[in-house]
């Protein structure tokens, strides 16, 4: 962690190394030394305040400010999002609160900024807030480095690659030097490939953000979100508006999320294992349409995903769509190992009819699908079974 004004000191730990396997270093990122008979990954602090002897300068005054447990799980991002590179992370209560923390600290009136048209669901009420303080927003589609278009002016640039739920990627490299080449600044949603499929600051992006309730901590038993950046000044900037706003993830939370990093590397790797085979597996299906996996070969988004993201750690995403409404619903009601529900990157497999929400530009029948760590074999039987229950009863 950087030594940014304000920023709290980190805890004595390990130190990392670089060249180290991201499965080996995911598994001890952010653990303190070996003390004897203490646990490897200290328990949860749950303190409002702490003792304060003389001037209040230490490193935890006020548990809206700085916590131990949120410490642990930063240093342990820190290591992911950017090894042998020194960097902060924040973390927040959600994703949400993170990509909040990036805009409106970091923009002001009368300012641009460059949004996917694409993107997140909730991206349309953030622009409406920017526009109703004054800033300009300008949107364009991820695919074909679209947004190249419209940055001149623009203070920021926000990318999401791959995206959700369309699974359109874009050239972050290529995107990120026009922008700071025009003085913008520029932060990458990392969620859907976490920090073990991409790095956004290794292809030039300022800040790497992303919501940590996903396949970070892939239990779907917590809220979080968290900014990584290797500039103090926007660290302190994000940070400053978490403490403002209190926007503060919860101790336990944070220690669940740390608890679970152990296990990142193995999830991915499963995961992707299972997304893949079951992309191959629609290929063929009649009434799917739109199939769209960044892992599969004949993706669109395949190559240039290939050069950006890391070897075969394409997600757990898959999105297709079927012939209309009912016939997506009667496919979700015949599955038997995969829930309806809405979020990805868990250890269980998840779909939905993302329609139904109302605020992504998708045909009545698009099916956003979590892959998650079943075994492939038995996961594409399902799948292959309910659609064909699907096509019985239409």
């Amino acid at each position: 962690m950087g030594t940014t004004p304000g920023a709290t000191p980190p805890a004595p730990g390990r130190t990392p190394v670089p060249d180290q396997a991201d499965a080996t270093r995911v598994v001890r990122a952010g653990l303190p030394s070996p003390q004897a008979y203490e646990p490897p990954l200290p328990g949860p602090v749950f303190a409002a305040h702490f003792h304060l002897p003389g001037d209040a300068t230490g490193p935890y005054t006020y548990g809206r400010e700085s916590n131990p447990t949120w410490v642990r799980l930063e240093q342990a991002i820190d290591e992911l999002e950017s090894p042998g590179a020194a960097a902060e992370t924040v973390t927040f209560a959600s994703g949400m609160a993170a990509i909040s923390a990036v805009l409106f600290s970091l923009v002001r009136t009368g300012d641009v900024v460059v949004l996917p048209d694409d993107g997140y669901q909730l991206l349309p009420a953030v622009r409406e807030r920017l526009e109703s303080y004054g800033v300009t927003v300008r949107t364009a589609p991820t695919r074909g480095d679209a947004q190249l278009a419209v940055l001149d002016g623009a203070r920021l640039l926000w990318i999401e690659s791959p995206s959700n739920p369309g699974l359109d990627v874009c050239d972050i490299r290529r995107l990120a030097e026009a922008a700071h080449a025009r003085g913008a600044l520029v932060a990458v949603d990392n969620t859907l490939a976490t920090p073990l499929g991409q790095r956004p600051l290794d292809l030039g992006a300022d800040l790497s953000v992303a919501s940590g309730t996903k396949a970070l901590t892939g239990h779907g038993d917590v809220l979080l979100g968290y900014v990584t950046t290797r500039d103090a000044g926007l660290a302190q900037a994000v940070r400053q508006w978490r403490k403002t706003i209190g926007a503060i993830p919860g101790p336990m939370e944070a220690w669940l999320a740390h608890r679970s990093l152990a296990t990142l590397a193995l999830r991915v790797r499963q995961q992707a294992a299972g997304a893949r085979a079951l992309a191959e597996a629609l290929r063929d299906r009649p009434e799917v349409t739109g199939l769209r996996h960044p892992g599969l070969p004949s993706d669109p988004a395949h190559e240039l995903a290939g050069r950006q993201m890391l070897p075969g750690r394409f997600g757990c995403v898959v999105s297709f769509t079927l012939p209309d409404r009912a016939h997506a619903e009667r496919f979700l009601r015949a599955l038997t190992l995969v829930d309806d529900a809405t979020s990805f990157g868990g250890v269980r497999s998840t779909a939905e009819r993302r329609a139904r929400w109302g605020g992504d530009a998708v045909p009545e029948g698009f099916i956003r699908f979590s892959v998650g760590i079943e075994e492939p074999r038995d996961l594409v039987a399902d799948v292959l079974h309910a659609l064909d229950v699907a096509r019985r009863e239409a």
